[in-house]
């Protein structure tokens, strides 16, 4: 999902919160600014309610539980980041935000689909804020145009392995929850485009020769 700055000037935590508790539309807070939630693509919103899905089915029963991009996380525990993530893991009990009890502070696990007007922030500063959580042990992203997802976990000495998968017959070992993500299930009613067709995207969700997650 996309953001739009809506202003200039810089907002505390405080105010942002106060905002967005009466706001119609969600907002991402960012170094003190406001930033208004646009809508994502078709194949935004299915590869993220697939990825929900999926974990759900693996983690049910267990202390890990998965959230929607409803869910508010503070991104930064110096207050620099609010977010909505696509999704996001928490494993044991909540730790809510003493600013705000309808927001956590404590991801085990964060899930971002990529979009081309987000993928440089999903990659670059937000990942950056997201590793000042001590909670944070795994961050995935996922794209949307073809079959590749990454992972990078967090080491024993702060660093962050890498790892992806990019066949649609793999599957990623989430090792922060204890289970496998398979690319079938992410992407599953997911068109891609033939390699030398141009993509689907904004010409009617449609492209000739295309290959498909779930034949």
């Amino acid at each position: 999902m996309s953001a739009v700055a809506t202003q200039l000037r810089r907002y505390t935590p405080e105010e942002y919160l106060a905002l967005e508790r009466e706001a119609e539309y969600k907002s991402e807070y960012i170094n003190g600014l406001i930033y208004a939630m646009a809508g994502g693509t078709p194949e935004h919103a299915l590869i993220t309610a697939n990825v929900s899905g999926s974990l759900w089915s693996r983690l049910r029963g267990l202390p890990c539980r998965p959230y929607s991009a409803d869910l508010r996380t503070k991104g930064n525990p110096k207050g620099g980041l609010y977010t909505y993530p696509d999704v996001v893991v928490v494993c044991g009990e909540l730790h809510r935000d003493v600013l705000d009890v309808n927001t956590i502070t404590n991801p085990t696990l964060i899930v971002e689909v990529l979009s081309d007007s987000t993928e440089a922030y999903d990659r670059g500063d937000k990942f950056a804020h997201y590793r000042t959580l001590d909670s944070l042990q795994e961050y995935v992203l996922v794209a949307q145009n073809t079959p590749r997802v990454e992972r990078f976990t967090r080491q024993p000495d702060g660093q962050w392995l890498f790892a992806a998968a990019t066949d649609l017959e793999d599957s990623i070992r989430l090792f922060s929850v204890g289970c496998d993500l398979p690319l079938a299930e992410v992407y599953d009613g997911i068109t891609f485009a033939a390699p030398d067709a141009p993509s689907s995207a904004g010409r009617n969700g449609s492209a000739a020769g295309a290959g498909t997650a779930n034949p």
